[in-house]
């Protein structure tokens, strides 16, 4: 069901401040934000009862604007009723995102990108009555990475996610935590761990959790020259581990969702995809409706995808809202 004004009430209620109808607009909201990430929010014109959120971080020399007017996720969330946050780097040298600092690749970190950009999502939750079931995160490049760590240091926050041109979790960390820090190591392919090592990575971002993890896609282009091929194959031994998974796949697709492109499964629920795009350079682009696809976005209702819905460990009624 639409209703466009069941959500607004509610937040005027709380004394929130409201974006506008079918506008983007930047929100200044009192809430902790350590680096000061830019915050942008748009609404449809028909707002689903009780609307999925999805984030989309920009890629590097981007900013908000760039994804808003880029991509399709606007006209996407016009279609089926879901909020879309569009993160603004605080960066202004090369306006990346925070993939490198302890803050921002650990859940209990305090100060990082990643900080401000989950208050944003808590703060969209509260205020349009958004289903906490239903946070997605897609993005392209320096998007993707940030993706992959929101994944990583959040999986009680995030439901899935799909990273086009990204690196593992963690690939990024600089050696004194220091924020927007180029890892040319990784970034020229030069990073490799076992599965197990990546997994600890991926684990030390949330020490002590045991819960359900977020499904996840990745996409990668063979002749990447910015983000080299290798993180593709590292990103698979990474979140097969993580997420428990063989690494075997179980399917493999070719030409999907494009001619070159190669579809890999891994795990009989479908959880850990992999894209390997033949001959595509880091210009990837930004599949959406591949992404809303894999995040359900035209579902209403109680049959949707949402947190703790399936997955290699089952069902978990832990994020039940």
């Amino acid at each position: 069901m639409i209703l466009p004004w069941k959500s607004l009430w509610a937040a005027a209620a709380l004394g929130l401040p409201l974006v506008a109808l079918a506008e983007l607009r930047k929100i200044t909201a009192d809430f902790y934000n350590p680096t000061s990430v830019g915050f942008y929010l748009y609404v449809p014109k028909k707002l689903a009862d009780n609307p999925p959120v999805l984030v989309s971080p920009h890629w590097c020399h981007g900013d908000a604007l760039a994804v808003y007017n880029g991509s399709k996720f606007a006209s996407l969330a016009e279609q089926y009723g879901f909020l879309v946050i569009y993160p603004d780097s605080p960066h202004t040298e090369d306006h990346c995102w925070d993939v490198s600092s302890k803050g921002t690749l650990s859940r209990l970190g305090g100060a990082g990108d990643s900080v401000g950009i989950v208050n944003m999502v808590q703060w969209t939750l509260k205020a349009y009555h958004a289903d906490a079931g239903r946070v997605f995160v897609t993005g392209v490049s320096s998007g993707a990475m940030m993706t992959e760590v929101l994944i990583g240091a959040y999986p009680d926050v995030f439901a899935a996610g799909t990273a086009f041109a990204g690196v593992p979790f963690g690939c990024f960390a600089s050696p004194n935590g220091t924020q927007d820090y180029w890892n040319s190591d990784c970034a020229e392919g030069r990073v490799t761990h076992t599965p197990a090592e990546w997994k600890a990575i991926v684990e030390a971002a949330y020490p002590g959790y045991r819960g359900w993890r977020p499904k996840l896609q990745v996409f990668h282009g063979t002749v990447d020259q910015v983000l080299n091929y290798t993180n593709f194959r590292e990103s698979i031994k990474q979140w097969t581990a993580v997420l428990g998974l063989s690494s075997e796949p179980t399917s493999r697709q070719a030409n999907t969702p494009l001619a070159n492109f190669t579809k890999t499964v891994y795990g009989k629920d479908d959880w850990f995809e992999a894209y390997s795009a033949a001959g595509v350079t880091h210009d990837i682009g930004n599949h959406e409706d591949v992404a809303a696809a894999w995040f359900d976005l035209a579902c209403a209702g109680e049959r949707c995808f949402r947190w703790g819905k399936g997955g290699p460990s089952g069902d978990s009624l832990k994020g039940a809202t």
